[in-house]
């Protein structure tokens, strides 16, 4: 770890590059990069993959990234797109977001998809191919009743609080003509 005179630790109003939690990383490739924020204040660490790898239009393959993690218990880090990546690509994440237990030693893989009809995506070794973020998970004791308590919003989902007007449009003919249509 860098001194706090390099990391700017100590001096009123500056940005520390230090983490609040230590998370052990084993390198398993030495010559790719830890896992790093790109700029100060994001939440997602860059993965970057350790293969060449053509993804065909509408494929998709699982990448290593030459990272495995060991977090403290309390602790998951999920794995989510990289935004330019999809709106540049149309590359995103099948299992988005991917979650790494705290438990997991293994090496961190992320199972990527073109989405476009057309065109292949090419990787290459080193480049960043999605983001790690670690949050801080609650363990639950799940209670069994015979019913729930009542809410304002009760069983919507799946859009049930609108946004745009092609679904409301649509609603009506699909309500009209029954849940067995």
């Amino acid at each position: 770890m860098a001194p706090a005179s390099q990391t700017g630790a100590g001096r009123v109003g500056a940005v520390t590059t230090d983490p609040a939690l230590e998370v052990l990383l084993q390198r398993l490739d030495p010559d790719l990069p830890v896992p790093s924020y790109a700029h100060p204040g994001d939440a997602g660490a860059d993965l970057v993959t350790r293969v060449d790898v053509v993804i065909s239009p509408q494929g998709r393959v699982t990448v290593p990234t030459g990272t495995a993690i060991a977090l403290p218990d309390g602790y998951a880090a999920f794995v989510h797109p990289r935004s330019g990546l999809a709106a540049r690509h149309g590359l995103t994440i099948v299992n988005a977001p991917g979650t790494v237990d705290a438990g997991y030693r293994g090496e961190i893989a992320v199972t990527l998809l073109n989405t476009d009809v057309e065109h292949p995506v090419e990787l290459h070794r080193g480049d960043r191919v999605a983001q790690l973020v670690v949050q801080k998970v609650e363990r639950v004791r799940f209670v069994e009743v015979e019913r729930l308590p009542g809410s304002h919003r009760g069983e919507g989902g799946f859009g049930s609080s609108g946004g745009w007007r092609s679904a409301a449009a649509a609603a009506p003919a699909e309500q009209a003509a029954g849940p067995d249509a």
